[in-house]
C-alpha cells in the first residue's frame, strides 16, 4: 500500500470514484469526477486521505456516519454529491444499461426520493461486553456501527432507535449478531427478529418491552410473539397485512410512482397477470378495473394478497397461484387470454418469463426492476419478440445509494 495523488475521472456503478492510472483503474470511495485526491492505494482499491482539489459538485454530507474519516455505517455512498449531479448520475445508470443491449428509449427524469422517507430498514445487533450494539454494518465488513440518527429513515423509525436498542437487549441469547427488520405501517412499527432460539424468559421480557414501546407486532423469524394491532399497509386504498419480514417497497412515494405508471399503462384491459406479485403492490390497485391473476412463490405473501382482495369491496375477481417463476415460468399457452402483464422480479430479473411473454399474445407489459442490467437484458428479449418501449422511468427508492428502480412500459 502506498500514498498517491490521483485524479478522479468518473463514478463507478457502486458510486466509487474511478481514477484511470498508468497501472489501471483505482476505485476511491467518497470522491467525485474532476477531483484531485490523496489516497492510500492497494492494487485497485484506494482509501481517501484528503481531497486536494474538490469538485464543484461536492457538498457537505448531512449524516455524521458518512465518509471515510471516523465511523461510517456503509449504508450510503453518495451523500457528498450535489443533488442535481446525483440525480443525473442515477438516471444515466439506466441509460447506460440499456445502451449495452443496443436499446434506445425515452428515459424520463429520475423520480426523486426525499430524505426521511425510508419506511423499511434492516438493522444489525449484537451483544458485547460493553452492552448491546444496534446499527448498520460498516461497508464490506461485519462490524456493526451504532447509529442514533439516520436522515433517510421515516421519523417513526428514527425516533424509536433508542427503544429498538433496548428491545434488542432482550432478544440476544448469545454474542452472535442478528438482524432486526423494521417496517412502518398504518398501525405502528412491525418488527421481525431473525433469531433461531430465544429462552422463554427472554421471550416474555421482549414481549413486555414491545408492549411498552408501542410496537404493532413483534415476530421471531416467522413466529408472532405479540400482535397488538394488525400492521396494515395502504395499497392505493386497499388495506393489506403483510406477513412478518415480508418484502414491501421501501418508500411509499416510490410505491405510489410505480403504481401510477403501471396502472395507467394497463388501464382498460379486461384481464392482466401479475408475475412476482408479492403482497399485491400492483395486483390490488389493478383489480379496481380488471380481473387479475397473481403469481408468487412466497406462500405467506400470496395469502396476505388473497385475504386483502377477499375483504375489500369493489374489486374485480382476483385469483392467486403459488409458483416458482424461475423454474416454471408461465408458458405461452397459459398466457393466452391475458391482454396485459406486469412483472417485478428480484435482482436476477426474469429472462425465462420474458421469453414466454415475447412469444405470447399479450399486448401490453409493465416491467418493474431494481437492477438496470437485468432489466435491459429482459427488455432486449421483449423487443426482439415484437414489443416497443413507450417509456422508461427511473425511480430513486434508496436515497444516496447506487441502487435505482425503473419501470419500463411496452406494447405491441
Amino acid at each position: 500500500m502506498n500514498t498517491q495523488n490521483v485524479l478522479i475521472d468518473r463514478l463507478g456503478a457502486q458510486g466509487d470514484g474511478i481514477a484511470d492510472t498508468d497501472h489501471g483503474a483505482v476505485y476511491v470511495p467518497f470522491t467525485l469526477p474532476g477531483e484531485l485526491v490523496s489516497a492510500e492505494v492497494d492494487k485497485s482499491r484506494g482509501h481517501l486521505i484528503t481531497v486536494e482539489k474538490p469538485a464543484p459538485a461536492r457538498v457537505k454530507p448531512p449524516c455524521p456516519h458518512f465518509g471515510p474519516h471516523g465511523v461510517q455505517c456503509g449504508g450510503c455512498s453518495l451523500q457528498h454529491m450535489r443533488q442535481t449531479d446525483y440525480e443525473t448520475w442515477k438516471r444515466q445508470r439506466v441509460v447506460d444499461a440499456l445502451a449495452t443491449r443496443g436499446i434506445k428509449a425515452n428515459v424520463e427524469p429520475l423520480v426523486r426520493c426525499r430524505p426521511g422517507s425510508r419506511r423499511r430498514a434492516v438493522f444489525s445487533a449484537r451483544k458485547t461486553v460493553q452492552g448491546i450494539v444496534l446499527g448498520f454494518n460498516q461497508a464490506a465488513t461485519h462490524r456493526i456501527i451504532p447509529v442514533d440518527t439516520c436522515p433517510i429513515l421515516v421519523p417513526a423509525i428514527e425516533q424509536k432507535l433508542g427503544a429498538l436498542k433496548a428491545l434488542a437487549q432482550h432478544l440476544s441469547a448469545d454474542t452472535k449478531p442478528f438482524r432486526i427488520s423494521v417496517l412502518e405501517t398504518l398501525s405502528g412499527l412491525d418488527v421481525t427478529v431473525q433469531q433461531k432460539y430465544l429462552p422463554e424468559k427472554m421471550r416474555q421480557s421482549a414481549i413486555q418491552v414491545a408492549t411498552e414501546i408501542g410496537l404493532a407486532r413483534l415476530s421471531l423469524t416467522d413466529e408472532i410473539l405479540i400482535e397488538r394491532q394488525k400492521p396494515a399497509l395502504d395499497l392505493s386504498g386497499v388495506s393489506v397485512v403483510p406477513p412478518s419480514g415480508a418484502f414491501v417497497q421501501a418508500c411509499r412515494d416510490a410505491q405510489s410512482a410505480m403504481t401510477a405508471l403501471v396502472s395507467s399503462h394497463l388501464a382498460g384491459l379486461k384481464r392482466t397477470v401479475d408475475l412476482f406479485s408479492g403482497c399485491g403492490t400492483f395486483t390490488l390497485p389493478l383489480a379496481k378495473g380488471a380481473t387479475i391473476h397473481a403469481i408468487e412463490n412466497d406462500g405467506p405473501a400470496l395469502a396476505a394478497l388473497d385475504h386483502a382482495a377477499r375483504h375489500h369491496h369493489g374489486l374485480k375477481p382476483v385469483t392467486t397461484e403459488r409458483r416458482d417463476l424461475f423454474r416454471r415460468p408461465m408458458r405461452v399457452s397459459e398466457l393466452k387470454g391475458f391482454g396485459g402483464a406486469v412483472f417485478d422480479p428480484p435482482r436476477a430479473g426474469a429472462d425465462a418469463q420474458s421469453t414466454e411473454l415475447a412469444n405470447s399474445t399479450v399486448k401490453k407489459i409493465a416491467a418493474v426492476s431494481c437492477n438496470p442490467a437485468t432489466l435491459a437484458r429482459d427488455l432486449r428479449i421483449l423487443i426482439d419478440g415484437g414489443f416497443q418501449i413507450r417509456s422508461v422511468t427511473p425511480i430513486d427508492q434508496f436515497l444516496w445509494s447506487p441502487h435505482v428502480e425503473a419501470v419500463a412500459l411496452l406494447e405491441r
